[in-house]
């Protein structure tokens, strides 16, 4: 495996509700090595987006609560960086969420939400000049092949397309020097075609830029054809990792075993037969 850029350690999270403590991950241990595409699968509330939201501290505290365990990024735990310093790591980090409606603002233009993310990414100051800013700007929207840039740069989101306001969420969390992208079941919200539009435009980037990802995804043959390992999670814990390719051959936990016997198999042959009646 490549030099680890993250490693998860013995990761505990839980959630004060009102029965009382909600014990969420139990105990999560996981590795990814830079420029490697992992896979994060498991049924729903089995804790995968609660783990992504532990690695970038987008968690609510309180509601939640990490009584144990490490994250580390290139060695250092972010869970005891001050915020300052958290703050010069996060450029380096970015996530993709479901549902690109809800990721962008509704009352500012696309231009003004991406050239915000440049300016900050970059540490560039309010003198910086607009126009190169811009550039950046037409450049990234260039680059998730979005049809006439200059108008986006325009354009509010609830005049874009579910696809168009993935592609810019995809090209506004790759500005700058982005390390590690999560990408939060990018597709689910998409229908088919534009889903599978989004996941090969998103399989270029990140390997042309050698970016880390980590895909979290309900739908195993997007998890096939992206990722190089896998992580199986259940109950809040990781209950077997292999190389993507042995995943499929050779499951060897039972959880994963019935995961992949659940997938639907177009099998049999044959006409299908009238309704009697």
């Amino acid at each position: 495996m490549a030099t680890a850029l993250v490693e998860v350690k013995n990761l505990h999270v839980w959630f004060q509700v009102f029965e009382g403590m909600l014990k969420v991950l139990d105990g999560v241990n996981f590795t990814i090595g830079s420029g490697e595409k992992v896979g994060l699968v498991g049924e729903t509330g089995c804790g995968k987006t609660t783990t992504a939201k532990s690695i970038l501290r987008l968690l609510p505290m309180p509601p939640a609560r990490i009584p144990k365990g490490e994250i580390l990024f290139k060695g250092a735990d972010i869970l005891k960086m001050k915020q300052a310093k958290f703050q010069q790591l996060r450029i380096k980090t970015s996530m993709i969420f479901q549902d690109p409606t809800s990721a962008l603002n509704p009352v500012f233009t696309i231009g003004a939400q991406l050239q915000d993310t440049i300016r900050y990414s970059a540490r560039l100051g309010m003198n910086t000049a607009k126009n190169e800013i811009r550039a950046q700007a037409l450049q990234a929207l260039q680059e998730v092949a979005l049809p006439d840039p200059e108008r986006m740069l325009k354009s509010y989101p609830m005049q874009l397309s579910g696809g168009m306001r993935q592609r810019v969420c995809i090209a506004t969390a790759l500005v700058g020097s982005t390390e590690l992208l999560i990408a939060d079941e990018p597709g689910t919200s998409l229908d088919v075609t534009i889903q599978d539009q989004i996941l090969c435009l998103l399989k270029d980037i990140v390997e042309k830029r050698n970016t880390s990802i980590i895909l979290i995804s309900h739908a195993l043959g997007v998890v096939k054809e992206l990722t190089d390992r896998v992580y199986i999670m259940y109950a809040g814990t990781m209950v077997e990792t292999a190389r993507t390719k042995d995943f499929f051959t050779s499951p060897l936990h039972p959880y994963t075993q019935g995961l992949l016997a659940a997938i639907p198999k177009l099998t049999g042959g044959g006409i299908a037969g009238g309704i009697k009646g």
